[in-house]
């Protein structure tokens, strides 16, 4: 069984549709587009589609992630052409690779994130993320499904800044400025999602937005220990399905 992998944005009004209704949408896309998905065995044979750290509903996404299982070889840019066609407006498919070995969870280590803040004062945002930064820790509570639970927001936080750039757009529409968050994100467990970074922010120095925040993900996959950059998690896939094997460092030596 050949796997692909699909990298897919989740845009405009479609970052509030959940994932479940957006794994029913791909299922009926794949369906429509005649790709030969494969099914698991038993009494309630479903398709071969899985996930890989999902953002939450209400969050937009340039880097989504999910595998399909195909029963017989097909051509990875006829499937992302396919299925992109398939696919309602909004969900875009952005690329799709042949899997090579290993697992796609696995690789995603990081999250970037750039959280949109209309109507904030810069100077006090500026402010609160050198406190934030300057830390140890910083207790947050989240509402889970077993409960309130308590955890520290801080140690996942590898970068967060307050972007030197100004949302023109947002300036325009609503007549007033628009801070602009960038954060680098661990995963860890349990996850440290970009509102909890904003509630750290109020508890360690009063700073709330004034409006919700537009939240996008662009990008997720590992970091680069040495230079604290994101690399893109299936370059290791066209690398290994092209005839390059990793070496013993993790860069790729072509074969």
């Amino acid at each position: 069984m050949q796997r692909l992998r699909v990298r897919y944005a989740k845009r405009g009004r479609l970052r509030f549709t959940s994932h479940r209704d957006i794994s029913r949408a791909v299922e009926r896309a794949v369906r429509r587009a005649g790709i030969p998905v494969a099914y698991s065995a038993g009494f309630s044979p479903h398709p071969k589609i899985s996930y890989a750290g999902a953002a939450p509903t209400g969050v937009a996404s340039e880097a989504e992630y999910l595998e399909i299982g195909v029963t017989t070889p097909c051509d990875p840019d006829q499937v992302k052409q396919d299925l992109d066609g398939s696919l309602p407006p909004g969900l875009d498919v952005l690329d799709v690779v042949e899997a090579g070995p290993g697992g796609l969870a696995d690789r995603l280590e990081v999250s970037e994130w750039e959280v949109r803040l209309p109507g904030a004062d810069r100077e006090l945002a500026v402010v609160a993320v050198e406190k934030f930064l300057a830390a140890g820790t910083v207790e947050v509570e989240r509402l889970t499904k077993k409960g309130p639970r308590r955890f520290d927001a801080r140690q996942a936080v590898l970068v967060l800044v307050v972007s030197e750039g100004t949302d023109r757009t947002a300036a325009q529409v609503l007549g007033e400025p628009c801070v602009i968050l960038r954060m680098v994100v661990r995963h860890i467990t349990p996850a440290v999602r970009p509102d909890d970074v904003l509630t750290g922010l109020r508890l360690v120095a009063d700073f709330a937005p004034p409006v919700p925040p537009e939240v996008t993900r662009l990008a997720q996959g590992p970091l680069d220990a040495s230079t604290g950059a994101l690399a893109d998690p299936l370059d290791l896939d066209r690398d290994t399905t092209r005839g390059g094997e990793a070496g013993p460092t993790g860069e790729h030596v072509a074969g």
